[in-house]
């Protein structure tokens, strides 16, 4: 039987400022909150956020969050809500953060609070997150049974972020319209557990269309610390919209090869989630045979961004050819989402591709 599916987060809020309520609409969830934060985010939010509990009359417990992914922080964490007895945990800043958020209230079977500090991944309003080893190499993909409960994005914080994390949700975001149709060339199920719905396919094309239209305005603005109506449409679609996109229409190369970049040590290991995820656009349009226009109209839109679109900007100019091939060893693993496009694909392929794009873009 073949079914469509569509989810998606219970609430979203997003504005200037909107930090201030954020006590005021946990305290409709839960009374005994747990916020997991860095060190870093919480300088900057932790007045705001107390300040916000406060107005709502709420006690809530702090907790640092140790900056990885990984099962052994979620295991402490889990501790942490247990022996705090808590009933509503809040993932408070970015992408790491926030799926270790949402697997620690998994655990603890209780309601999820998500208020994202960059625009960088659409990781908030999903029903999954990724999950990686202590040093940081991608395991696995661990998935829920809802979405959260309330996802807050504070425009203010968000461009008060560097403007590298805008422009990597961009890269993000720009993954959902192309993985989304490459994957329903083959009528692949979607990580909501089904096929496509017209409503999937209708965001991701919105996605795309904003990203093309307002996304260098956007990034321009944000540079200079300002929410103009172009960055709350960035914002948008780089939250919202991509995060629905990508969990109700499919995922594809674009993000296997992202996580291939992790089996590699150096300083590729340092760039961010949407950085890689750019170039593992270009090298799935390489891989699917797109024309070589089709594809430096992707590549120029990140250059005006300034994300990654040749080899020596991701740090790999030296890297070998069995390094790219351990590129796509892990982007070729039984289980990854480059099967939805192409359940032959082989590493060769990917590492081919990957030099392919660093040709065309180098000299594009």
């Amino acid at each position: 039987m073949q079914k469509r599916v569509f989810i998606s987060p219970k609430k979203y809020i997003q504005g200037a400022g909107v930090i201030s309520q954020l006590g005021e609409e946990v305290g409709k969830i839960g009374t005994t909150p747990l916020v997991l934060s860095d060190s870093v985010v919480w300088g900057i939010t932790g007045d705001a956020v107390e300040e916000s509990f406060k107005a709502a009359d709420i006690s809530y417990t702090f907790e640092e969050f140790s900056g990885e992914a990984s099962n052994t922080e979620i295991d402490r964490l889990t501790g942490v809500g247990k022996d705090k007895n808590t009933d509503v945990i809040i993932g408070l800043g970015g992408g790491k953060t926030i799926d270790t958020a949402k697997a620690v209230a998994d655990a603890l079977d209780v309601p999820v609070v998500i208020a994202p500090t960059t625009a960088s991944t659409d990781a908030p309003t999903s029903a999954l997150s990724v999950i990686y080893s202590d040093e940081g190499v991608f395991e696995s993909y661990k998935f829920y049974n809802k979405n959260p409960d309330l996802v807050l994005v504070d425009s203010k914080v968000v461009v008060g972020a560097p403007v590298l994390f805008l422009a990597s949700g961009m890269g993000d975001a720009m993954a959902t319209l192309v993985e989304a149709r490459a994957s329903q060339k083959r009528n692949s199920n979607t990580m909501a557990g089904g096929k496509a719905t017209l409503a999937a396919q209708a965001i991701a094309e919105k996605a795309e269309e904003i990203l093309f239209e307002q996304g260098p305005a956007a990034y321009k603005a944000a540079k200079q610390g300002l929410v103009t109506p172009q960055v709350e449409a960035v914002i948008e679609a780089n939250t919202l919209l991509s995060g629905l996109g990508f969990e109700n229409g499919g995922l594809a190369a674009a993000h296997a090869v992202h996580n291939g970049f992790t089996a590699l040590e150096g300083e590729v290991h340092n760039l961010t989630h949407g950085q890689k995820v750019a170039y593992g656009i270009l090298t799935q349009l390489v891989l699917e045979g797109y024309p070589d226009t089709e594809i430096l109209r992707y590549a120029h839109f990140f250059q005006a961004i300034e994300l990654p679109t040749t080899l020596k900007e991701l740090h790999l100019e030296d890297a070998s050819y069995e390094d790219l091939l351990k590129i796509g060893e892990l982007a070729t693993a039984e289980g990854e989402t480059a099967r939805n496009m192409d359940s032959d694909l082989t590493p060769e392929q990917v590492a081919d591709a990957i030099l392919a794009v660093n040709e065309l873009t180098k000299n594009g």
